[in-house]
């Protein structure tokens, strides 16, 4: 596809996420007052259509592979990070409500922060260290006994197609501290939404969901390890191309 038509397709779509993005930030103060569920399920309308326009003007269409893995349980999402496209994505998709654990910051973003802080996430401040920690643990807690699933992206930033970042073993340390299974993620976002580039490329993402780890009898480290094997060997089955060094 010509240069410029992505371009011109890529425009369009950001600005037409930017304008929803002011006018959902009103609705969702509007429904600030209903029960969390309903709210919820009102916020990530603004999901939906972004991944809907993210389909139909870029061309970004997506599968998801192994879906029956999800199970009905208290669930920790670990998952490859490559695009802003995936933390959109599931927060649309997942059956239950999505806790991100982020750093505090993104609430002071204009309209997207606004709206963020209306939905029981967790924010944290980097700059405490092992009390952030403590902090993500016991909100943790809270939300997965309240019926909902906790996501986290071990490689903390996006990584660039066909690179691997350092996975860090906080996940897998609340997963430890709270007993809860871990579901790894592996998804190739940035063939279509490359990190840092405002062209967004037409394709096919891929959203690999791998079965349920346990965490009992195992470490923090030891647990971490069998997600990152099994993200980073997904990678490469999902995305052969850009793995054939």
């Amino acid at each position: 596809m010509h240069r410029f038509t992505l371009f011109l397709r890529s425009l369009v779509f950001t600005v037409l996420v930017a304008l929803l993005t002011i006018v959902w930030a009103f609705v969702c103060m509007l429904v600030a007052p209903l029960p969390y569920n309903q709210r919820y399920w009102v916020t990530a309308r603004w999901n939906v259509t972004v991944i809907w326009m993210g389909k139909v003007i870029c061309g970004m269409r997506y599968q998801v592979i192994g879906e029956e893995n999800l199970p009905d349980a208290p669930v920790i999402l670990l998952s490859k990070h490559q695009s802003a496209w995936e933390t959109i994505f599931y927060l649309m998709y997942m059956p239950r409500p999505l806790v991100f654990v982020f750093k505090k910051e993104l609430h002071y973003i204009p309209f997207f922060g606004w709206g963020l802080a209306l939905l029981r996430m967790i924010p944290i401040d980097r700059s405490k260290g092992k009390d952030a920690f403590a902090h993500v643990v016991i909100q943790g807690r809270k939300r997965l006994a309240n019926g909902q699933w906790i996501i986290m992206f071990p490689e903390g930033t996006r990584i660039p197609v066909g690179q691997k970042g350092f996975y860090k073993g906080g996940g897998a340390r609340l997963a430890v501290e709270t007993n809860a299974l871990v579901v790894p993620l592996a998804m190739n976002s940035g063939d279509c939404w490359p990190k840092n580039s405002f062209v967004k490329k037409p394709g096919l993402i891929t959203v690999s969901i791998g079965k349920p780890i346990s965490p009992e009898g195992k470490t923090s480290v030891e647990l971490m390890q069998e997600v990152e094997a099994w993200v980073e060997a997904e990678m490469r089955v999902i995305s052969p191309q850009n793995y054939q060094a």
